[in-house]
């Protein structure tokens, strides 16, 4: 993406160059996720340039924001990390006088627990948490988390998961019976033990899924459906599986940092994406739902029968939303993350 600037790259450069240009709005967002052809039409419309920094998860994201002097306008966090953003005082309430359409958000969407009323965040896009396969390998079913959690030998050294604390934890915490933020110390000893015995299966935590997919280095992991998505209308063989035991569901969405240098260029671009047709722009790239209405009509066709996309009928029920757990329980989940990444 040619406004895309690395981690390295923007701790190099440091954070005056990003915070004193003029015309400018300096999004950190997840890589590979932002439409250059949004970014466009939003420099069209409004003179604005913006700047795209890459995150890989929702914990790298909130680490390097705590540490300040980072130059951002805007960010892009999942829902169950947004109530932290908002009580640590990192992001600001949206100005009404400038991001005045609201009211296109999707109203299941609007009186959401991590922001209600959405004080603070917009849509940007939402979907599932499941298992990517790729079928030439492996002919089982493809809804169980039994090939990530116990795999079959051609999956094992093959085997991927993304970097997302949250979601693996769902998943594994779902495998074996609990539920989200159970204080369960029989089941979270269950996860962690599980966890740490299909370890030596897997081949990487890794971020950047798509291209690994479609080069066939990955054949299985645990993946997001967008990128699922992207990968398998490169190579047929891929394909996306609902867990039965349980999926997590989830929305990242866009705020504005409390201390951006560039406030009103980023309520601006709040207010951008909030246009069907913009929303439209972001979903057709990285290949999620937006929560925009009326965006359905400028989404093209490969999007509306996906089966990426649309849940399975007989799955629909094992999709559960993210909530945000108490401290106590994500020190616990920490702790099973710090050991499981070493």
């Amino acid at each position: 993406m040619k406004r895309t600037i690395s981690l390295a790259t923007a701790a190099l450069m440091g954070s005056t160059a990003l915070a004193h240009a003029e015309g400018v709005v300096n999004l950190y967002n997840w890589g590979n996720y932002t439409s250059p052809e949004l970014l466009d039409r939003f420099e069209a419309e409004t003179g604005i340039t913006v700047n795209v920094t890459d995150f890989d998860s929702n914990d790298t994201a909130l680490a390097r924001v705590r540490q300040g002097g980072h130059g951002f306008d805007i960010v892009v966090p999942s829902d169950t990390y947004i109530p932290t953003w908002i009580s640590e005082g990192l992001v600001q309430p949206l100005d009404p006088e400038i991001v005045t359409d609201r009211g296109n958000i999707e109203e299941r969407f609007v009186d959401v627990p991590f922001d209600p009323g959405r004080e603070y965040s917009v849509p940007w896009a939402w979907g599932s948490t499941g298992i990517t396969v790729n079928t030439a390998t492996y002919t089982g079913d493809i809804n169980d988390l039994g090939i990530i959690f116990d795999p079959p030998e051609e999956l094992s050294g093959r085997i991927n998961l993304v970097p997302e604390m949250d979601s693996v934890l769902a998943l594994a915490i779902y495998y074996v019976g609990g539920e989200s933020c159970t204080d369960d110390r029989d089941i979270l000893r269950q996860v962690r033990d599980m966890l740490m015995e299909a370890k030596p299966h897997w081949l990487a935590l890794d971020y950047g899924t798509v291209d690994n997919y479609v080069a066939g280095d990955f054949h299985a992991g645990i993946g997001w459906n967008g990128a699922t998505m992207r990968a398998r209308l490169q190579n047929p063989d891929i394909a996306f599986g609902y867990p039965q035991t349980g999926f997590t569901l989830w929305m990242d969405n866009a705020l504005v940092l409390a201390d951006a240098p560039n406030r009103d260029n980023a309520m601006k671009f709040i207010n951008f994406i909030l246009q069907p047709e913009n929303a439209a722009l972001i979903s057709n790239f990285a290949r999620y739902s937006n929560g925009i209405i009326g965006s359905e009509p400028y989404l093209e066709e490969v999007m509306r029968e996906a089966p990426e996309i649309v849940i399975p009928e007989e799955l629909a029920g094992a999709g559960r939303w993210g909530v945000t757990c108490p401290q106590e329980i994500v020190d616990i989940h920490s702790q099973i993350w710090t050991e499981l990444m070493q």
